[in-house]
């Protein structure tokens, strides 16, 4: 950083622009890095495989398994459909992801960040993609500061070329959540696609090519605005990833040049023999020993990388670890670290999960007891009413019947509540009038239904009655019902 100081007697204008340092990670092997392998390879398989999986719903109805139709206004996820109505759901689910990311952080901090974000995942499989083809840490910092020869232009096309071939399949996996992925497959490369679909996967394989390919650690410590928010969630018992300074200093690089120095005996000496191995495996370019910083993403690299150091120099592992700064306190003071159970099931954690787990059970109550047929009925004002030659007042409504199920239904509409009420369809003749009205709906539709409701003219102004829509199906007789308003002269 640039002081005030630093910007007096000089003469000239210092810039505060810094130019990025580009970060080799080394390659590390380690239960952390397996675990990272792990949810890359699910993370990755869910994007790309998902729009491909089928679900047989009937005819005339995708089988895609999961679809965001918006042309029909539809989510379907296997069995379950959402309608427009009930978008409650994906609200719902989109606060137990909120509130799933505040337990994660509360309990493990930056987790999200390390191991299942998407700008994580995808910069780690370019980081893998460039250290195939340019080597390790080393060779990839030599190979960028060779002069351009034939050899370096042809690695750097064939990593470029990888690099745009994975954030064009990338761009192109997310158009398919939204139409059926095959028949889009044949019309985007025939070229008969919507202008949205090719547009959606030009922007999204520009952005995976930029975020992943060049500005990588930049995006998680200046773009993203979660590291400032997860601040806000963590406290000194949440596990974070810490280096023990208390164990490791004063550092010494190598054993035997520790032991002629002037620092001390070997005995004096800290665990930590400054090899840079936490530094050379981030991600991010950090060192940890500084302390906890903005920069860490808490992928747990650098424990890997610490532990098969001290394996070699046959010292005990945890020199950087998962730990609390409480328990840091503690075992610095001699004192035994907690269970790692008694740290993460603690009152805040607990209060997180029984929210995330109440909002769930609610919303899988509520699958379980929505009915699959709604009624709704909207009066037509042009005209109000019109009085009949028998002094009987007419008001015309359109009742809206939905089908939720993946079959034809018939619904029956009766009219209860207004005193010497009839209705009858705009197909049938007033002769025929009564309470009741039957009709049959297609599968998985919205129907709507002009009604014609007749009364005495005598009566209040704006009585209210309901509409009740039953649904027989045979192996059920679902009931909605929709409040109305019958309108005449006043008295």
């Amino acid at each position: 950083m640039v002081s005030p100081s630093d910007l007096v007697g000089t003469g000239k204008k210092k810039s505060l622009y810094a130019r990025r340092q580009p970060v080799f990670p080394k390659a590390i092997d380690g239960p952390f890095r397996r675990f990272k392998w792990l949810v890359m390879a699910v993370t990755l398989t869910i994007y790309y495989v998902t729009p491909w999986l089928r679900w047989d719903r009937g005819a005339n109805n995708p089988d895609q398994a999961v679809l965001v139709d918006l042309a029909n206004r539809r989510f379907y996820f296997g069995p379950l459909e959402i309608w427009p109505h009930e978008f409650y759901y994906v609200a719902g689910l989109l606060i137990m992801a909120g509130i799933g990311l505040f337990l994660v952080t509360s309990a493990v901090g930056r987790a999200w960040c390390g191991y299942a974000c998407p700008q994580t995942v995808w910069t780690d499989l370019f980081q893998h993609i460039e250290r195939f083809i340019d080597g390790d840490r080393n060779a990839q910092a030599r190979l960028a500061k060779a002069p351009w020869t034939l050899g370096k232009i042809a690695r750097r096309a064939l990593k470029y070329g990888i690099f745009l071939l994975v954030s064009l399949l990338t761009g192109g996996a997310w158009i398919f959540y939204f139409a059926d992925a095959p028949t889009l497959t044949r019309d985007f490369l025939a070229g008969d696609a919507a202008y949205v679909a090719y547009a959606t996967v030009g922007l999204l394989t520009a952005t995976t090519f930029v975020f992943g390919g060049f500005m990588r650690e930049q995006v998680c410590i200046y773009m993203c605005p979660w590291p400032r928010i997860q601040t806000a969630m963590m406290d000194e018992k949440t596990l974070i990833v810490t280096y023990k300074d208390w164990r490791g200093e004063p550092r010494a690089r190598g054993r035997r040049t520790a032991e002629l120095s002037d620092i001390g005996t070997p005995e004096k000496l800290g665990d930590c023999i400054d090899c840079n191995q936490c530094v050379a495996v981030c991600p991010t370019g950090i060192d940890i020993r500084n302390g906890p910083q903005i920069g860490c993403i808490t992928c747990a690299l650098c424990i890997d990388a610490c532990d098969s150091v001290m394996a070699k120099v046959g010292k005990p592992r945890g020199l950087i670890d998962y730990a609390t700064l409480d328990d840091c306190k503690a075992e610095a003071a001699g004192a035994r670290p907690k269970p790692v159970w008694k740290t993460v099931l603690r009152p805040r954690t607990l209060i997180y999960f029984s929210l995330w787990s109440g909002i769930g059970l609610a919303m899988l109550f509520a699958l379980g007891e929505r009915t699959r047929m709604s009624i709704s009925a909207q009066h037509q004002r042009n005209p109000a009413y019109v009085q009949l030659s028998d002094g009987h007042v007419r008001n015309n409504f359109t009742v809206k019947l939905r089908n939720m199920e993946l079959r034809p239904r018939t619904f029956e509409v009766r009219l209860e509540g207004l005193p010497g009420g009839t209705m009858w369809t705009s197909g049938q003749e007033r002769s025929a009038a009564g309470t009741t009205v039957r009709t049959v709906v297609p599968a998985d539709t919205l129907a709507k239904l002009p009604i014609f409701v007749a009364a005495p003219g005598e009566g209040e102004e704006n009585d209210t009655f309901l509409f009740t829509a039953v649904a027989l199906s045979g192996d059920t007789r679902e009931v909605d019902q929709a409040e109305a308003s019958f309108e005449r002269p006043a008295r």
